[in-house]
């Protein structure tokens, strides 16, 4: 095997570890708002940093989907709680977090 081809695996392997979905969420925050309000308020902010995100919803929750072209997408979701939400983030970028909070982050903890 050449130096290329082994490069070739090497990448494949570590993109398609970044691109399952991870056990535990990247991010654990609670806020008073309800899943409903908290998504209103991400949405748009997503929506000013040209994200292209998909919400979807049942009786408990809102899950907010952003897509990303060069790894998988990142969810945020948004679940009832006694007082108000609870909101998981789960970043599967290459380096999420590594220099900063992402736009999703940074809009996630704006709207607590």
């Amino acid at each position: 095997m050449n130096f290329y081809t082994r490069l070739t695996i090497a990448a494949s392997l570590l993109l398609s570890g970044c691109a399952s979905t991870p056990n535990d969420p990247t991010l654990t925050l609670q806020t008073s708002k309800a899943p409903a309000d908290y998504a209103h308020c991400v949405l748009p902010k997503l929506q000013e940093d040209s994200l292209h995100a998909t919400v979807s919803e049942t009786q408990r929750s809102y899950r907010i989907t952003v897509s990303s072209k060069v790894a998988a997408n990142d969810v945020l979701e948004a679940y009832k709680a006694s007082n108000g939400g609870k909101v998981f983030l789960y970043e599967r970028a290459l380096l999420a977090s590594t220099f900063g909070p992402s736009r999703l982050e940074r809009a996630a903890q704006e709207c607590l």
